[in-house]
């Protein structure tokens, strides 16, 4: 069982069911919904997603049609999204997740309309916190 939680821990959930691998997606959509360079999803079998707090917070907004990303009205994290075409699914996001999570990268999405200040960071300094203040 996986559990997670919105940034005020006003919505609690836990999975029922198996996580599938992540999908990175870069499209300008998901970029402005996160306010990140991408956004980290799985989808989940929306009968396996259990919420275990009141939902009185989930707001939705219809971003295209028929396409809503639901987020905690509180806080503002944003939570999973739905399409009317893909019935039963939701794209759940991963940043929400306690760990430990075992899911790996499947791949990434929309690379075309990537951030391209954003390189990966694998060949910069990696810090355990904050970044030092210099001198």
């Amino acid at each position: 069982m996986i559990t997670g939680q919105c940034l005020c821990g006003a919505v609690r959930f836990r999975i029922d069911g198996p996580l599938a691998p992540v999908q990175v997606c870069h499209c300008t959509d998901c970029r402005r919904a996160q306010g990140t360079p991408f956004a980290t999803n799985a989808p989940v079998r929306r009968d396996d997603v259990v919420f275990t707090s009141d939902t009185d917070t989930l707001t939705a907004y219809e971003s295209t049609p028929g396409k809503r990303r639901w987020f905690c009205g509180r806080c503002g994290s944003p939570l999973y999204s739905e399409r009317t075409d893909l019935p039963g699914v939701v794209r759940l996001r991963m940043g929400l997740l306690d760990e430990p999570v075992t899911a790996d990268v499947e791949a990434h999405a929309f690379w075309a309309s990537r951030a391209r200040w954003f390189d990966g960071a694998e060949d910069r300094p990696h810090h355990d916190r904050w970044i030092p203040k210099p001198g």
